[in-house]
């Protein structure tokens, strides 16, 4: 059943602190100590930079606003430390039973679909919880900020501005979610942990070069096929139809265009691992 094998994914991450400090923790904590470190130093040397400090840090500067950081910082959840760090706990699940040998075992107690779905369904709680990390990173930077700076605090939160938080949060997840789905299919195909941690890193460093290398063939950057073989470039797409919409200079079929791409390159790798871990001979691992 789909459940045991949850279950038995969930136990096996829970006693791999390794993974779950990497995957979960890393991020927001160094994130947070070097946001305060910063925050120290730009406090001791005010002084000495007046008028270059960033805009809202200062003495004199007006309240901090929590609900205008939050988001803020839902735009940013899935960055580059963030998707890089989550895919060492997903590659660690996805190729931990090829590294150990063991699929011959549990192949023999449940199907498979449900085995690769099960560690499918995991992952896709530690994407979950490493959001919800970054965005308590994030809160608790600010508050450090408006300590160390003196400042006030304030919360507002439009309805407006809740909507953006929601959505851009939901595309966070979604692009994390993409991301690692490329490990699955590479973890799968090639029976390597090593595959499943730098295949993804492969092509989120590639797609950059895709518009340089597109462009002078005559592909638009504003059609079809752009957001369709880059994921980020679809991702960016959806980004800036929820924080401009109708005021932005965007493509024709935007949404569209970005929900179709990000679509593809999440179903098409999850497709294409059932398949082909469904006639893989285990014997061979």
């Amino acid at each position: 059943m789909l459940v045991d094998a949850i279950r038995a994914e969930s136990y096996r991450l829970s006693k791999n602190r390794t993974a779950l400090f990497w995957s979960l923790l890393f991020v927001p904590v160094v994130g947070l100590l070097i946001s305060t470190a910063t925050f120290i130093f730009a406090k001791a040397n005010e002084a000495k930079l007046a008028g270059k400090l960033p805009p809202g840090l200062g003495l004199n500067a007006s309240p901090l606003d929590l609900g205008e950081g939050l988001v803020s910082s839902a735009a940013e959840f899935a960055n580059p430390a963030v998707l890089m760090f989550v895919l060492i706990g997903a590659a660690t699940i996805f190729a931990g039973d090829y590294r150990w040998e063991t699929w011959r075992l549990t192949t023999a107690r449940n199907s498979r679909p449900n085995l690769l779905l099960g560690k499918v369904v995991v992952v896709v709680g530690l994407t979950i919880a490493a959001t919800v990390a970054v965005l308590i990173g994030d809160i608790a930077s600010n508050l450090i900020k408006a300590m160390v700076f003196k400042r006030a605090l304030t919360f507002s939160l439009t309805g407006a501005q809740l909507s953006d938080m929601v959505w851009l949060t939901l595309l966070s997840w979604g692009r994390i979610v993409q991301f690692v789905m490329l490990g699955l299919l590479a973890a799968v195909l090639t029976r390597s942990l090593l595959a499943a941690l730098f295949v993804p890193l492969v092509v989120g460093v590639g797609q950059f070069f895709l518009p340089g290398l597109l462009g002078p063939m005559g592909v638009s950057p504003g059609g079809w096929l752009m957001p369709l073989l880059g994921p980020g470039m679809a991702a960016d797409l959806l980004k800036a139809v929820i924080q401009d919409g109708a005021t932005a200079a965007l493509p024709s079929q935007a949404l569209a265009k970005g929900l179709l791409g990000l679509g593809l390159w999440t179903g098409i790798p999850l497709a294409g691992a059932i398949v082909w871990f469904q006639h893989q001979d285990l014997s061979k691992e």
